[in-house]
């Protein structure tokens, strides 16, 4: 048996035990550990590596001493035992994501984690030096979630043999689904490590209705068998979340219903660490029910961004839209918008306190296309997005909270979110040259800047006296007689896809005094 005696919190302790390697270790032989600290005490599965060689992967969570004891049904493998140390975090490793604050995520550690995704559904299955020129890319693009599927994919720019199997061959047609291709899973988890080095949560996609290789067509046993499997070699990742499908409702004749729910279950009873799990549908209309207690957050495909603080509220769950369509110019109605469109769709999820995912669909001669194959970023919406991503993360501590049509009738064409000590107001395809609506109602400490979304820039504003508008002159500044709508206003370009960006300087003392404060945001020409 071997295992290194010193760990940093989140990262792998591996037991390395040999073992039988006749009759089909993966079908008939049970591995697992109990790994303690004080009383606590967490069983974590064990899996077979191929030639004798068996493995169990833990990411020890408090800092100290740990023991562990091993069972099994192999007398060779049962009743090892030993002990590590786990040290103090490595820089740069704040554990794994877990939702918080109902709506959002954060690290282990507490930082606040805000979901800024792309898709690259089948990178891990192209050549080497294509893999490697996808990790330059993810280097700078500003990403932190990427969509990966662990079985290969057929489909549309996407038909060349993959770089591995995921199980062993019988003959050039037919796979044992009984048998991994260890070098596979070994190859897919390594990539997994390379993502987490950049900081990159990998969204592990476990199924999928396109194939050619009968992947789709596994028993119930076999897709159990192949989940537990799955969640024994990469659940010790800190970086790993879990897509059980990607259009799941698309193979619901082969997958029913209730499979997908014993699938989500066998994935939560082989991952001791609890990462998210979710489901992703194909056709807008259908759904999987997230409320069940098995699921995380909620994974949409769905254009109607507009929707999304809907789906917010009826899931009570974070929502992820991981396909809002994608930038490019393929024949297909959902890869063709334009770049500026993309950036549009996600500032709205962003503003309805949600998420989004960014994909790339540029036709190119050899079916480089980044959305399957990942490579180079041949587009201009990434940029933009990492703008997004680096000011939200600059002023949100929490998450952001969407203001609704029930604040202001304004809110169902303009979008505005809020958290503690700064707000946002995106007019998205709205041209207005003078603005009050949703500004504070008292004359404090505000920091006001004008953001526009596709040049990238953040130019300071001035507050502008009410009434900013001759036409409410007459009025005093109310609209059809009733409350003013704010303290005061700010002058616009009257352009599109501008936002501007508040910030209570008083409210950075404290985020109580600030929230006790919070109805002078709301209080805004209700009435309107």
């Amino acid at each position: 048996m071997t295992s290194v005696n010193t760990v940093g919190k989140w990262d792998i302790f591996e037991i390395a035990v040999p073992g039988p390697s006749g009759n089909n270790p993966y079908l008939n032989v049970e591995l697992q550990a109990v790994f303690s600290f004080f009383s606590r005490e967490v069983t974590v599965p064990g899996f077979y590596d191929g030639d004798g060689a068996y493995r169990i992967r833990f990411m020890p969570d408090r800092e100290g001493e740990w023991t562990y004891r091993t069972r099994s049904n192999a007398a060779e493998l049962n009743g090892k035992s030993g002990s590590f140390i786990c040290a103090e975090a490595n820089s740069g490793n704040r554990g794994p994501v877990r939702v918080r604050n109902r709506h959002h995520f954060a690290y282990a550690d507490g930082e606040p984690y805000f979901p800024f995704g792309t898709t690259c559904y089948a990178w891990t299955h192209q050549p080497l030096d294509m893999q490697k020129q996808t990790l330059d890319t993810l280097k700078t693009a500003g990403f932190n979630k990427i969509r990966m599927c662990v079985f290969p994919k057929h489909y549309i720019y996407n038909a060349n043999p993959p770089l591995h199997d995921v199980y062993a061959r019988i003959d050039d047609e037919t796979l044992d689904f009984d048998r991994p291709n260890f070098a596979a899973f070994r190859h897919f988890e390594t990539q997994i490590g390379e993502l987490a080095k950049l900081g990159i949560e990998a969204d592990v996609i476990l199924f999928h209705p396109y194939d050619r290789w009968g992947y789709c067509a596994m028993s119930r046993e076999q897709d159990y068998r192949y989940l537990k499997y799955v969640a024994a070699r990469l659940a010790a990742h800190r970086n790993v979340w879990w897509s059980l499908a990607n259009e799941f409702d698309f193979i619901l004749d082969a997958k029913p219903m209730e499979h997908w729910d014993r699938c989500f279950q066998v994935v939560e009873e082989n991952d001791p660490y609890g990462h998210p799990k979710s489901i992703h549908n194909g056709d807008p209309e259908i759904s999987y029910n997230h409320r069940k207690p098995w699921v995380d957050h909620v994974c949409v495909q769905n254009s109607e961004v507009k929707k999304a603080d809907e789906w917010r509220s009826v899931w009570g769950k974070p929502v992820v839209n991981d396909e809002l369509e994608y930038e490019g110019d393929i024949p297909r109605p959902w890869g063709n918008i334009g770049a500026r469109e993309l950036v549009h769709r996600f500032w709205m999820m962003v503003m309805r306190g949600c998420y989004a995912g960014h994909g790339e669909t540029y036709m190119h001669r050899d079916d480089l296309l980044w959305w399957a194959k990942g490579g180079e970023l041949r587009g201009e919406s990434w940029k933009r997005i990492k703008f997004l991503r680096e000011l939200v993360e600059a002023d949100v501590k929490n998450g952001l909270t969407p203001l609704t049509r029930a604040d202001n009738r304004a809110f169902s064409r303009i979008f505005a979110a809020y958290d503690d000590g700064v707000r946002f107001i995106y007019f998205g395809e709205h041209q207005p040259r003078q603005w009050a609506i949703g500004l504070p109602m008292d004359d404090g400490d505000y920091d006001l800047s004008l953001i526009d979304i596709w040049n990238m820039t953040v130019t300071p504003l001035e507050k502008a006296p009410l009434p900013v508008s001759p036409a409410l002159r007459q009025t005093g500044g109310k609209v059809m007689g009733g409350a003013p709508e704010a303290a005061f206003g700010v002058i616009l370009p009257g352009e599109p896809y501008l936002a501007v960006r508040i910030r209570d300087r008083k409210a950075r003392r404290g985020a109580d005094q600030f929230r006790g404060g919070e109805r002078l945001w709301l209080r805004s020409a209700s009435t309107t």
